[in-house]
Formats: structure tokens, C-alpha cells, sequence
């Protein structure tokens, strides 16, 4: 079977131990977790956990199972990415001194659609939001202005069509 790329979206009350149980199935399968973002749903009281990973549909299917077997999940879902809309968010902190001396960098920036959020006398720190290749391309253009600190978020996504998951909950505590 073909490895692919796939979101899990899981939805679950956010308790202490959750997170390393739902990680230690992947670690028993020996599936590497490329992206984890953890958040308030659009549901009160319910978290909503984003797992990125590459690996065959079957192992996904196992993987969902195994995850809706933990008492606090409500629901867990899996996309492939163009069943979903994405993006990461990134954070570059670079000198100051870059900023005021060489121009070529303030072009980096606007070419990128890049945003500086900060300027202090030290540093000054970008803001970048979109797919992974466009924070890993501003991060190589970045580089040889001597980037201070590099941060990424995990991908954030929501599915193009509904999950159904208020739905879903309507039906539990009915």
C-alpha cells in the first residue's frame, strides 16, 4: 500500500495522560508524528488534537480505532490532505542590525507576504503563516542574515466538508 500524508483530527475531553496515551500508539507502531497541535474545539469543553503523519491508509484506520477505544475521545477522524484546508504558522527572530543594513532583507519579507511583529534595538521577529514549503522557503532565505531563533506551529487544518462532530455529540447526550 502507498504512504500518504494524513491528518487526524481527534476530538476529546483534554485530561491529564491523554496526550501520552494517543502517543504511545504511535509509538508501538513505530510511526513518526510530523505534526501535533493541541486546542480548544469549536465545541465547550472539548479539545481538539491535529496529528500529522505519513503512513498507509490501513495503519490510519488502526490507528483511528485504537485512538476512539481511550474513554476521553469523542470522536476521531482522519483526511487526506485535499479533503482538508492547512497551514502553519512560523516565527523568525533575526539582529536588528540585518533590518537597518541591508535592505535586501525588508524585500525577503515582502516577497514572502511575511510580517515583522516586533522591531526593538537588538532584534526584530517575522511572522509567517501558510504551507509548509512557504516557512521552510522563508527560513533558507533567512539564513545567511543569521537567523537568531526559528520556531514552527503544527498544522492547524479544517476539513472542506462537515465532520458532523456537533452532530455527534447532540446524538451521546441524547
Amino acid at each position: 500500500m502507498e504512504q500518504m500524508t494524513y491528518t487526524i483530527s481527534i476530538y476529546a475531553e483534554n485530561n491529564v495522560g491523554l496526550l501520552s496515551r494517543v502517543s504511545a500508539i504511535f509509538l508501538k507502531r513505530h510511526i513518526n508524528i510530523n505534526s501535533l497541535n493541541i486546542s480548544l474545539s469549536e465545541i465547550e469543553n472539548v479539545s481538539r488534537f491535529v496529528i500529522v503523519v505519513h503512513i498507509t491508509e490501513e495503519q490510519v484506520q488502526k490507528i483511528v480505532k485504537q485512538i476512539e477505544k481511550q474513554i476521553e475521545v469523542i470522536k476521531a477522524f482522519y483526511h487526506t490532505d485535499e479533503e482538508t484546508i492547512f497551514q502553519e504558522s512560523a516565527l523568525y527572530k533575526v539582529s536588528s542590525k540585518s533590518l537597518f543594513e541591508q535592505r535586501h532583507i525588508q524585500n525577503v519579507i515582502k516577497k514572502s507576504h511575511a510580517n515583522i511583529v516586533t522591531v526593538n534595538p537588538d532584534f526584530f521577529v517575522i511572522e509567517k503563516t501558510g504551507f509548509r514549503e512557504e516557512t521552510e522557503q522563508l527560513y533558507n532565505d533567512l539564513a545567511p542574515f543569521g537567523l537568531l531563533q526559528f520556531v514552527r506551529s503544527g498544522r492547524i487544518s479544517v476539513t472542506k466538508s462537515a465532520m458532523e462532530i456537533s452532530h455527534i455529540l447532540k446524538e451521546l447526550s441524547d
